[in-house]
């Protein structure tokens, strides 16, 4: 399996996850101009930007640890590229999160990091 379909297949089982949590699935791999955001969903008044890591194991540390500021970055800038596409308010409340996947437990960390693209 090449890495695309590995990716995807972690997606989809990060998106069953959240749709267990609660949240709807609004978007898949969104693309921008600027870069890609795995999954965009609702969770209840908040829309909601989802990064998706996976790793085998902790060995080469946490896949949390992957979404450094420069990737955090790129998901706030497609973020608002979203919000422009669909017409939304900036002042819909947003929120980013990361599903961090190692081997077969899975993370759902809800307000990973604050916007670092500045509305």
């Amino acid at each position: 399996m090449n890495k695309r379909s590995l990716g995807t297949a972690w997606e989809e089982q990060a998106a069953e996850f959240l749709k267990r949590e609660g949240c709807e699935i609004l978007e898949r791999n969104f693309r921008g101009k600027r870069g890609e955001i795995d999954l965009i969903v609702r969770d209840g008044r908040y829309l909601v930007f989802v990064e998706v890591k996976y790793r085998k194991n902790a060995d080469s540390g946490f896949p949390e640890e992957a979404v450094d500021y420069r990737k955090q970055r790129i998901i706030s800038r497609v973020a608002q590229e979203y919000l422009l596409k669909k017409r939304l308010s900036e002042s819909t409340p947003c929120r980013f999160d990361v599903v961090a996947i190692c081997g077969d437990h899975v993370r759902h960390i809800k307000n990973a990091f604050e916007c670092a693209a500045g509305w």
